[in-house]
């Protein structure tokens, strides 16, 4: 976890370990399961595609967020009293200050990505500009900072390459199986490598909506802990939660990177395993707890 003045969340690293680890080794098993398939001959390839994927994801996470939000880097000089929030917020955490961009969206959100804390974009939507008081949006800034500085939008990124590797390698063993033979023993092949990429998918799937939904919950703490206003957050949070409901048609686009943000970009009615985020209201009693804690007299 990155160094900073943010709270530490051991729950959240050990999590992130556990899902790269569990990731990395179905990944190495749908890298040898599809060599099996397609012959020893082809190892070379597919290891080059597996890494190439794992690297594309990595090194271009953040120029990829911010075009499925149709989003821009702006300067200083574009949005001067949103840069001077996260000047002050950084200089609080004691943290590296990230690129700051807007999306052009009426549906207010805001998220973070990049590689690292030095080429992380924090990036707010005109809704939410719109949406929020001063202290609502300083409060869902340090939510969004908090990604940052402890990596968890890296981990995010980086292990969403197995599901889309899954995809691309079942293709890829599909051709190279029929290339192997032309008649029906071939199908057997096939057959084999759609379901291994299909348990690779799923299992990636589930692990990453866990670790979404932790990690969301994780930066709720540590934004309230350092700004000390978690009743900002958590008035946000309704705010922008209720406005998402209403969400225009033609901002559905946010869909695209809905894990990344606040709040989903829309509401589908997904709940359970397969939710990004946790319910609104396991958010806001979190948010009470602390606001309680820190209202208590010290001593």
């Amino acid at each position: 976890m990155a160094t900073s003045r943010f709270i530490k969340d051991t729950g959240l690293t050990a999590r992130m370990t556990l899902t790269m680890f569990l990731l990395g080794a179905l990944f190495v098993g749908l890298v040898v399961a599809l060599i099996n398939v397609v012959g020893s001959g082809y190892a070379p390839v597919v290891a080059v595609v597996a890494i190439g994927i794992a690297f594309w994801q990595w090194w271009s996470s953040d120029k990829v967020a911010m075009r499925a939000m149709r989003a821009r880097e702006v300067t200083p000089g574009e949005a001067p009293e949103l840069h001077g929030m996260i000047d002050r917020l950084c200089a609080l955490a004691d943290m590296p200050k990230p690129r700051v961009g807007i999306a052009d969206m009426s549906v207010p959100n805001a998220f973070a990505t990049g590689r690292s804390p030095d080429r992380a974009v924090v990036c707010v939507t005109t809704g939410i500009l719109q949406t929020l008081d001063a202290e609502e949006l300083e409060a869902v800034l340090a939510h969004e900072l908090s990604h940052v500085a402890h990596r968890d939008v890296l981990v995010m990124t980086v292990a969403s390459s197995a599901g889309i590797a899954a995809g691309l390698m079942m293709r890829f063993a599909q051709y190279g199986a029929m290339g192997r033979s032309r008649n029906n023993s071939a199908l057997p092949v096939v057959l084999v490598s759609i379901v291994v990429s299909l348990v690779v998918y799923a299992v990636s799937f589930l692990l990453l909506r866990l670790l979404s939904r932790y990690r969301e919950l994780s930066a709720d703490r540590a934004g309230a802990y350092l700004t000390y206003k978690p009743g900002a957050l958590a008035s946000a949070l309704q705010k922008i939660s209720g406005e998402a409901g209403v969400t225009p048609q033609r901002d559905l686009r946010a869909g695209a990177a809905s894990a990344l943000c606040i709040v989903p970009a829309f509401s589908g009615g997904l709940s359970g395993l397969v939710a990004t985020h946790p319910p609104l209201q396991q958010r806001l009693e979190q948010l009470a707890r602390i606001q309680a804690e820190l209202s208590r007299p010290a001593g």
